[in-house]
């Protein structure tokens, strides 16, 4: 049986041409376009700015979420927002989870802040950065609901950061959480990763810098 392959956008709009409104501007029609193409995650990485800006940011990229269910009258869309590392910023948006850096703050505290609040969700979705398939296994441990392990394949823009490749992605699948494939993934070899037994794939440039839709159907269709 088909396996759906769960799609996870993570942005950038440095890599925007144009000035900050201008790339900011672009940010958003590239997260209204995610949105009704059925991405299932987008995860805000906008980690430059400051609070009170990333919050705004945040805003408005959830208000495009809302609209956009609502234009096309489905209720079902299921696109959801994380922003990277600020659970405060989640929680000041009602963004619909956060994303963990490897060395950020474990997934069970995250959940202990939620329970002190009243006005934290029910259950805030909670992604993880892993290098490891050791890694992997502690996020499972501490109640993370999803696994991103990086960089699978050597990255262009990064050739320092060690790949971890294809084995260890593998035994990171072992697990009882979803791991999804980062880095150097492209659609050439993104159905080697899902051979390996990853839930879906995340990635920078390969939905920001091309036809978002015309990505995320093929990647379906592998």
């Amino acid at each position: 049986m088909h396996r759906p392959c769960t799609l996870y956008y993570i942005t950038d709009r440095s890599q925007f041409p144009g000035n900050e409104a201008a790339r900011r501007q672009l940010l958003l029609q590239r997260i209204s376009e995610a949105t009704r193409a059925g991405i299932d995650y987008i995860q805000l990485r906008e980690k430059d700015l400051p609070a009170r800006e990333l919050e705004e940011l945040a805003g408005q990229a959830i208000r495009i979420l809302e609209d956009e269910r609502l234009r096309t009258a489905n209720r079902d869309m299921r696109t959801a927002l994380l922003i990277n590392s600020r659970t405060d910023v989640a929680l000041a948006v009602a963004a619909h989870g956060v994303h963990l850096r490897s060395d950020d703050i474990s997934p069970a505290d995250v959940r202990r802040m939620c329970s002190a609040r009243r006005d934290a969700p029910v259950r805030l979705t909670i992604s993880q950065s892993c290098h490891h398939p050791n890694d992997v296994q502690q996020a499972a441990r501490e109640g993370a609901n999803l696994a991103l392990l990086a960089p699978v394949f050597e990255k262009k823009d990064d050739p320092s950061a060690k790949p971890a490749g294809l084995e260890a992605l593998r035994r990171a699948c072992q697990y009882n959480i979803p791991v999804l494939a980062l880095g150097g993934i492209t659609l050439t070899n993104a159905a080697a990763c899902l051979e390996a037994g990853a839930a879906g794939i995340a990635a920078i440039r390969l939905f920001q810098a091309n036809d978002i839709a015309e990505v995320a159907r093929r990647l379906r269709d592998l």
